[in-house]
């Protein structure tokens, strides 16, 4: 199992923020989750196709250790896809490095530790290329369910840190580029920086607020980085829970409607006041399962449905009750278009049924203004 820094790159946007959160976590067990082990598998996938496109290992190698990674419960048949755009996307740049540099710099699942600024921090680059004095660090992110960019992203610019610090007395290295691939949602996005002003940077915000939070001080601060999953304490966190006590708090004119900016304030306070509570629920009842009693509550077992426990069984008993398969089973159904690329595979789906398949628009949702995505055009969606 890989390890991981106390301070770890993965988490540095939430411990910058939050310095005393760090020491807080540990309170916690780090849970692991399918998704992750998932995106832990495309890695290992990744790196072998690049040592196999490289020529670090032979084809009968290559297929040797696919074959493992193919016998693993979490492998579909579109990871390799998925995994094939980072790959091509990671070859393309090499190729480039190469065409300025003969002599460039290619280094895979390199281990990058950048403890000169943060205690014991240490991290691993998917790749790093260094070439005509610049340094590029290249991460794949496999998950789907939370967009990633490189612009401005803590994690990335801490892996260019560990970089210039691991190659900085053999090149001089005076640009830094940061590049997320994230292939199941169709994104890639690079960040550029001076290494001067990486280096400013870390000396004059990183440092200090790094030795803050390695000895648990500073200040808490609720934010975005408390939802669950980004912080361990999240869901009892009092800082968290003053913040959203605030909408308890709210002060309304005495006009009988509510304004635009009012209704505006109240839903951004909601979404996190739901998450929150969602959190405090979650937690409360793993808590009570282990054997905690809150006051005024009580665990009970919850609402269930029958089920079948052997489904051959029973439809051969059916059978030979004269009940024939019409009524016995449901009418075949097509999978789901996730589902079937997880069957068939993203590219092969395509190349077979993809003129069939259609992406209506999707239905408005309200966000706030930081968010990526193009302003929802209601004139277009009138006349579908």
């Amino acid at each position: 199992m890989a390890q991981h820094a106390f301070l770890s790159a993965s988490g540095a946007k939430k411990w910058l923020t939050c310095p005393p959160s760090a020491k807080l976590e540990q309170q916690f067990t780090n849970k692991t989750s399918t998704a992750a082990e998932e995106g832990t598998l495309a890695h290992e996938l990744g790196e072998l196709t690049l040592q196999k496109e490289l020529k670090i290992i032979s084809n009968r190698k290559f297929n040797s250790e696919f074959k493992k990674i193919e016998a693993n419960e979490l492998f579909t048949h579109d990871m390799p896809d998925y995994v094939e755009v980072y790959v091509g996307t990671c070859m393309e740049k090499v190729s480039e490095a190469r065409a300025k540099t003969k002599d460039a710099v290619i280094s895979l699942e390199q281990r990058l530790n950048y403890s000169r600024w943060v205690p014991e921090g240490f991290g691993t680059g998917d790749m790093v290329i260094i070439a005509d004095g610049t340094i590029e660090i290249i991460d794949l992110k496999y998950g789907k369910g939370v967009p990633v960019s490189a612009l401005g992203n803590i994690q990335m610019k801490l892996y260019a840190l560990g970089a210039i610090a691991e190659f900085e007395f053999l090149y001089n290295i005076d640009n830094v580029k940061m590049t997320i691939i994230q292939p199941r949602l169709d994104s890639i996005s690079t960040d550029e920086i001076k290494a001067e002003d990486l280096l400013n940077w870390a000396e004059d915000v990183l440092k200090p607020t790094a030795q803050l939070a390695f000895k648990g001080e500073g200040e808490f601060c609720a934010g975005e980085h408390c939802s669950s999953g980004f912080c361990r304490a999240s869901s009892i966190c009092r800082a968290r829970a003053d913040k959203n006590m605030e909408l308890a708090q709210y002060e309304f004119s005495d006009a009988p409607t509510l304004s635009t900016e009012e209704i505006a304030d109240i839903i951004g306070k909601v979404n996190e006041l739901a998450k929150w509570a969602k959190d405090i629920q979650g937690y409360a009842l793993e808590q009570a399962v282990s054997g905690i009693d809150y006051p005024g509550w009580k665990l009970v077992e919850g609402r269930s449905n029958r089920r079948y426990t052997d489904v051959e069984a029973i439809a051969s008993i059916l059978g030979a009750n004269d009940y024939d398969d019409a009524e016995l089973y449901k009418p075949k159904e097509l999978q789901g278009l996730t589902n079937m690329e997880k069957v068939v595979g993203k590219k092969k789906l395509c190349e077979l049924i993809g003129d069939y398949i259609e992406k209506p628009q999707g239905k408005p949702v309200l966000v706030t203004v930081s968010d990526k995505r193009e302003v929802f055009n209601k004139a277009s969606s009138d006349f579908q």
